[in-house]
């Protein structure tokens, strides 16, 4: 068949892209046509996205895809979730867009966690937990106080609504991102009255979500795009990177997607509740045609991420970064590891004197260099996601044979093998944009290029060559 080509806008919480993948039918090629740094702003105590200046440089990316791929025939869009915009029937901004670490939250954060029935009540609901970051915790905020904004707004736009909404015209909300609300009912795919009525958010800002893989129209929005169509892929950027997963049709695959979170998770028939999933944190959000991703999020490579900042001898460059591994690999595994479920690492001003107060605390000494931080944070990160694995087998009554790995984490082998030792599991990496490679494959099946999702990975799989780690013998289990 003749190549295909769509563009694929996949936005981080620290940088995004606009990716162009061409299909002939049996592989995909990548070619990235633009990157731009991305974070929160600061201003009066509260954190918020620059959303037009995300907008300019979208706009900017599709222009060059265009440019350089003439034929392209599709554009879909997908961001981190639950972050969202409210806006009136012109579609006009009408208060500002918070980051989702801003600490409004945390009084209302607070309440429902001292309010047991409420708690088991939204759980059941929804089927996703308490989160600071929950864009029902963040709404609500909203509306207690600033109560004129229910006056002024009419819709609420999950961050790839609204950016479908500037390209296409249309106010759509689409399921993944949807389902990391905790507003999604979690036996249906309408939303939950019971959780729009107790965080007292009008259920008018929104409209029945759509599955991923609708087609909105052409794009009119970047005029330089004149015939090219605008696809409602899976919103929510983790749903695009458990679709690029090369998974046996047989079964018995975890997902983990690392990179600034670790999800980790499975593709389910159905949810995973009750008051020990809820204790778990298990968050039953979507896959793109309604059915359910258990996951919970690890904190992942934030940690390193805002841990590397306080340091002058960070890596620079590929080299830099393949150095600081080896020397963090040779030195001895920690005595005991972190707790990463720490809510002191959320968004502190210093994270290396959170883990140094974590450390303190319980009476042991912190790394004296950055590549004791390295290999202390990579093994910590194991522990968790060993953990997240065996309450996904105790809850769910599966055995899983192998952890699939996508994200800026497959490159880092030490992380990958602290993986694999903890979980006693092999890791299959995979080296590929995955929320870019999973956005395109939601384009492709929606221009029926591809039958189904499956077919896709099969021809994935054939293409890709992971790294694969095998568990280390057993060693003595840290404290």
């Amino acid at each position: 068949m003749k190549s295909l080509s769509c563009a694929a806008v996949d936005l981080g919480a620290t940088s995004g892209r606009v990716i162009v993948g061409s299909w002939n039918g049996r592989r995909l090629d990548l070619a990235e046509v633009h990157r731009f740094a991305n974070r929160f702003h600061s201003a009066g105590g509260h954190d918020y996205w620059d959303v037009p200046g995300l907008w300019t440089e979208i706009a900017a990316g599709l222009r060059a895809a265009k440019q350089r791929f003439p034929a392209l025939a599709s554009v879909g869009v997908d961001t981190w979730g639950v972050d969202h915009v409210l806006v009136n029937d012109a579609g006009r901004l009408v208060f500002p867009t918070h980051a989702y670490r801003d600490a409004r939250t945390r009084p209302g954060l607070q309440r429902l966690a001292h309010t047991r029935a409420a708690l088991e009540r939204i759980y059941a609901a929804t089927g996703i937990p308490n989160v600071f970051y929950n864009a029902s915790l963040q709404l609500a905020e909203t509306v207690a106080s600033c109560p004129a904004v229910t006056d002024l707004a009419t819709r609420c736009l999950f961050l790839p609504d609204y950016f479908n909404f500037l390209l296409a015209g249309r106010m759509e909300n689409e399921i993944t991102i949807a389902s990391t609300s905790q507003l999604l009912d979690v036996h249906g795919t309408g939303w939950s009255r019971v959780a729009l009525d107790h965080f007292h958010i009008p259920p008018t800002w929104f409209t029945p979500p759509l599955r991923a893989g609708t087609v909105l129209g052409p794009v009119r929005g970047v005029p330089e795009l004149q015939g090219v169509r605008l696809v409602a892929v899976p919103g929510h950027d983790t749903a695009c990177a458990y679709d690029a997963m090369p998974a046996d049709p047989a079964g018995g695959d975890l997902y983990l997607s690392a990179g600034t979170w670790s999800l980790i998770g499975f593709e389910s028939d159905r949810p995973v509740l009750g008051p020990e999933a809820m204790a778990a944190r298990v968050s039953n959000e979507r896959i793109g045609d309604g059915r359910y991703r258990p996951l919970t999020n690890v904190i992942g490579l934030w940690l390193l991420e805002q841990t590397l900042r306080e340091f002058t001898a960070r890596p620079k460059d590929d080299g830099g970064w393949r150095r600081l591994i080896a020397a963090a690999e040779r030195l001895p595994a920690p005595t005991a590891w972190l707790d990463v479920a720490d809510p002191a690492f959320a968004n502190p001003p210093s994270m290396r004197a959170a883990i140094d107060g974590q450390l303190r605390r319980r009476k042991l000494r912190a790394p004296a260099q950055l590549a004791g931080y390295v290999r202390l944070i990579c093994d910590s990160l194991g522990r968790g996601h060993a953990d997240a694995l065996r309450a996904f087998e105790r809850l769910a009554g599966r055995r899983f044979r192998r952890i699939l790995l996508v994200g800026g984490g497959s490159k880092n082998r030490l992380l990958c093998q602290a993986t694999a030792d903890a979980c006693r599991l092999p890791v299959h990496a995979y080296t590929l944009e995955g929320t870019a490679v999973g956005n395109l494959a939601s384009q492709l099946v929606a221009l029926r290029a591809v039958p189904d999702l499956a077919a896709f990975r099969g021809c994935l799989g054939r293409q890709l060559r992971p790294s694969v780690y095998a568990p280390r013998p057993d060693r003595p289990p840290p404290s």
